[in-house]
Formats: C-alpha cells, structure tokens, sequence
C-alpha cells in the first residue's frame, strides 16, 4: 500500500460525481475538467463559460455567475508555451536526427502543429484554471493589517 497515511484512493465516482459547494446551500459543483472540456459554468454546469472558442462571457446566462471578477491572467499561456513548446522541440529534433528532412519539412510541419495544439489547449486550460480559482476562492495576495 502506498501514499499518505489516511489518504483514500480515488474513484471514478470521485472524478464525475460533483462535489458539494464550498459557499452553502448544499448544491453541488461539477469537476474542474468540464469547465475546460465543455464549457460549463463552474457553479452551476450550464455550458455557458465562453461566448466563443477562445473568450469567456460576461456571465452564466443559468445562475448569473459574473466571469469577470475572475483573473486568469497569463497562466494557461505559459503552461502551454512551456508544455506544447517542450514537446515541439523534442519531437523536430528527433524528426531531425533520425530523418534529415529540409528546413522546409520543418517549417511546414511545425509551426501548424504547434498552432493547432496551443489553440486547442488554450480553450481547456482556460476553462480549468478559472473552474479552480472559482472552487479555491483565489483571490489576489493582501497584505494583513495588524
């Protein structure tokens, strides 16, 4: 047996049922994941997070969550420029090494892969940070007063 003492493994009832609201009421939040996959509000689940591919709402047409008190900032940019940027460059170097393609395989090859991933990710990442600053109540750094 591994892991931390008391700690339970988790099920796939754990991942798909939604936990209960950290504010009260007793209703119940759906997984971080679904914001990012689908698309939906993080307190309620209507598929209402973005007005496009790439931006948010204003607000949950369902429950009236207002998305712009939230600040998501540059973090699913950077996790992707590192990650996909990561993968990209292992991947032509092995394409490099093993086949000697021209230059012009690579730019071909490349630049739309990279493009493709980093849109495609970019909607995900968006939608679980924002669901996970949401269910943490992230708020900005305050100094307290004595």
């Amino acid at each position: 047996m591994s892991g931390a003492v008391g700690a339970r493994r988790c099920t796939p009832a754990d991942v798909t049922s939604p936990k209960p609201d950290p504010a009260g009421g007793g209703s119940k939040l759906p997984p971080p994941i679904a914001s990012g996959l689908y698309g939906c509000c993080p307190r309620c689940g209507a598929k209402t997070l973005f007005r496009n591919f790439l931006a948010y709402a204003d607000r949950c047409g369902a429950c009236g969550l207002d998305f712009t008190a939230f600040n998501v900032g540059d973090g699913p940019v950077v996790f992707l420029t590192l990650g996909i940027g990561t993968l990209v460059t292992i991947l032509a170097l092995w394409v490099e090494f093993t086949f000697s393609p021209p230059v012009l395989v690579h730019v071909l090859l490349w630049i739309p892969i990279t493009l493709v991933l980093t849109v495609l990710m970019l909607r995900i990442s968006k939608g679980l940070l924002l669901a996970l600053e949401f269910r943490n109540k992230a708020q900005e750094g305050r100094l307290r007063e004595d």
